[in-house]
């Protein structure tokens, strides 16, 4: 009998391509989403679904020796929230319960948690890169969440875990990417502030194939991963614009009128109960200086060698967006 894997966020962007990597890598899945989930895109894959209570310890415990897992990716939590609570309650609250379920089952050989570069913080300086080495400071609510679940794992006795930090991930399927790529290619290329600024990024393939190592790689650790190159604020447009031969306007918004702008997003996303990408504290990852990382802990310990860079990324990611109409 295959192993197999537990995968949460199974429905998502990232999810997708986890699906993806596992069944590549032998394994049986199991696809962890809610009932009220869209699944047509995975009916492609040979796999099985679980509705997965992450609130039940209990639960969590008894269906993971059920279904004779043997390892879990957990990749499933919310990017969009009205308050720090919120993120607290998933992204920190449901990883926790289902790794103290994980040891309560004394089945799982791995535990691996997909954080975030979030969870770390980014640097105040374009010099150097961040590295495991670094003091974690988060600057939103959805970086500490994940902080907080890292720091959780390290008090749960008898958990075997790898905790992956990746950088801005972007691939087909991505939404978010899908707005600022839009903007490209209708001729209009926005900035905010006028800043030196670094940026980093990691194509959702090798997200994916990095969690796959983890099952088999590294012990009680955690790993920033990136594509491992350094890229200025204009790349990702500049390649863009090459890539779809379009040409842009360019402009450099003050910070203060974002900042307008996020907080009426913000006041709007209070009223209607439905979170907003752009908010007063996501500004703090927006403008900040640099989200350089080293990937040299990666690829010593989980024989990481991320395959794309920008470039072939995005000319992946594209030629997918206008096969399937979403550009």
């Amino acid at each position: 009998m295959r192993e197999r894997v537990l995968i949460t966020g199974a429905s998502g962007f990232v999810g997708y391509h986890l699906v993806e990597a596992a069944l590549k890598a032998n394994l049986d899945v199991f696809a962890a989403v809610r009932k009220s989930s869209k699944v047509d895109h995975l009916k492609e894959f040979d796999i099985q679904y679980a509705y997965t209570n992450f609130n039940d310890i209990d639960a969590l415990s008894k269906e993971i020796a059920e279904n004779q897992y043997d390892y879990i990716i957990h990749a499933a939590g919310v990017t969009k929230a009205n308050s720090a609570a919120e993120y607290d309650a998933v992204n920190t609250g449901y990883a926790v319960n289902l790794a103290k379920a994980a040891v309560k089952s004394k089945r799982i050989k791995k535990f691996v948690f997909v954080s975030s570069l979030a969870a770390v913080g980014p640097l105040n300086t374009t010099e150097g890169c961040l590295t495991e080495n670094s003091i974690q400071a988060p600057v939103t609510a959805y970086g500490n969440s994940k902080k907080r679940a890292e720091e959780a794992f390290k008090q749960i006795e008898g958990l075997n875990y790898v905790i992956l930090r990746p950088t801005a991930v972007y691939g087909p399927r991505d939404k978010d990417i899908l707005i600022v790529l839009k903007q490209f290619a209708g001729g209009f290329e926005p900035y905010i502030g006028r800043i030196d600024q670094y940026l980093s990024f990691i194509y959702v393939k090798d997200l994916a194939q990095a969690c796959v190592l983890g099952l088999t790689h590294g012990h009680n650790s955690a790993y920033l991963l990136s594509d491992g190159k350094r890229y200025d604020r204009y790349e990702l447009a500049n390649i863009t614009k090459r890539l779809l031969s379009v040409k842009t306007f360019k402009i450099h918004l003050p910070v203060p009128v974002i900042r307008v702008v996020a907080g009426i997003a913000e006041g709007v996303s209070r009223i209607t109960k439905k979170a907003s990408a752009l908010n007063v504290e996501k500004l703090n990852e927006l403008t900040a200086v640099s989200w350089i990382c080293s990937i040299d802990k990666a690829q010593q310990e989980l024989n990481f060698a991320p395959q794309y860079d920008l470039e072939r990324g995005l000319a992946e990611t594209l030629s997918w967006y206008k096969e399937n109409k979403w550009l």
